[in-house]
């Protein structure tokens, strides 16, 4: 079996590309493996180095708005996992631009080359965020959609163009959307790398308006264990919800931060409010969880923990981010 990975060298991708040549996910065991990565600001090719020298991988710089790029690496690919996308909420609020032609047109040239290709399986990984704001409750696979940020509202537009790939040509596709997620190796513009380096660097953090705001968090293996599954036993055409479990204030979250690093309130910087704003956060896992078995495994306290620490014990890695 050959796997393109797109975003392969980013945060999540690179976790997959991973625990797929480690052998974690028995469905995808001997897969070869092609990474496709722009290696834009937040793609790092030092994330793969835990298996640079593997046989079975295969990395390509390029860009998923590229055709001809994105048709030499389709060939012979039996399955696409699509991490690429610009994901930063408040980067899509400075600017839009990139965003639609990443997240959108990108994700159209990738789904016509595998079409072409005649892949067996394409599993676009997208986000809660394309649903809104939800104040109760949780949201379902079918739930309407209200993004709210430019970033959401592009992930929502290829999600809907993933999705008439299935419907108009049958292409084999499965859409995954999930909750917030943590871990090592997340580029440092994220809350939870943003404020660990802060805090340990003995900066102030920054907290948004009165930091009620409630998101669920999903520890990046756990993430990556349900996109797996997808890719083994999703259905055609199907979307699942992919979340952790855990639901926290963000003024929650920081204070759980800020005892992690043991320093004291007196570091947290009040900001105002990001525009457009969502409240609350929450998908319903129930789908997964029936149909493939999924489940989340790593409970947030040693997530949060080994995370941080993770965060302390290389300063190597995002330093350099930081500074640049």
């Amino acid at each position: 079996m050959r796997v393109l990975v797109t975003g392969g060298a980013g945060f999540i991708g690179s976790h997959f590309v991973r625990q797929t040549l480690g052998g974690a996910y028995p469905a995808l065991a001997d897969a070869e493996v092609v990474v496709l990565d722009k290696l834009t600001y937040a793609g790092n090719q030092a994330n793969l180095d835990p298996v640079a020298d593997s046989p079975r991988l295969r990395f390509v710089r390029g860009d998923i708005c590229d055709a001809g790029v994105v048709t030499d690496v389709m060939r012979g690919v039996d399955l696409v996992v699509h991490f690429a996308a610009e994901s930063h909420v408040d980067r899509s609020i400075a600017g839009s631009a990139d965003f639609v032609l990443t997240n959108v047109a990108g994700t159209q040239t990738l789904l016509q080359a595998a079409l072409d290709a005649g892949v067996t399986k394409f599993v676009h990984v997208s986000t809660d965020e394309v649903y809104g704001s939800i104040e109760e409750g949780s949201w379902p696979e079918d739930h309407v959609l209200e993004p709210n940020s430019p970033y959401s509202a592009s992930k929502a537009s290829s999600d809907l163009i993933a999705r008439s790939f299935h419907r108009t040509y049958g292409l084999p596709v499965c859409v995954t959307r999930c909750s917030n997620n943590y871990g090592p190796y997340q580029f440092p513009e994220k809350v939870i790398p943003l404020f660990v380096t802060n805090l340990l660097d003995g900066l102030q953090v920054p907290l948004y308006g009165d930091g009620l705001n409630v998101r669920d968090w999903l520890h990046v293996d756990d993430h990556c264990h349900g996109i797996a599954l997808v890719a083994e036993s999703g259905r055609a055409g199907e979307i699942y919800n992919i979340g952790g479990g855990t639901e926290l204030t963000n003024r929650e979250l920081t204070e759980r931060l800020l005892s992690a690093v043991g320093v004291g309130w007196e570091m947290v910087r009040p900001v105002e409010d990001r525009k457009g704003h969502d409240r609350r956060y929450s998908v319903d896992i129930t789908k997964i969880s029936s149909e493939l078995g999924y489940r989340p495994r790593i409970d947030f306290e040693t997530g949060l923990a080994e995370t941080v620490r993770w965060y302390a014990d290389n300063r190597a890695w995002w330093e350099p981010l930081k500074n640049r």
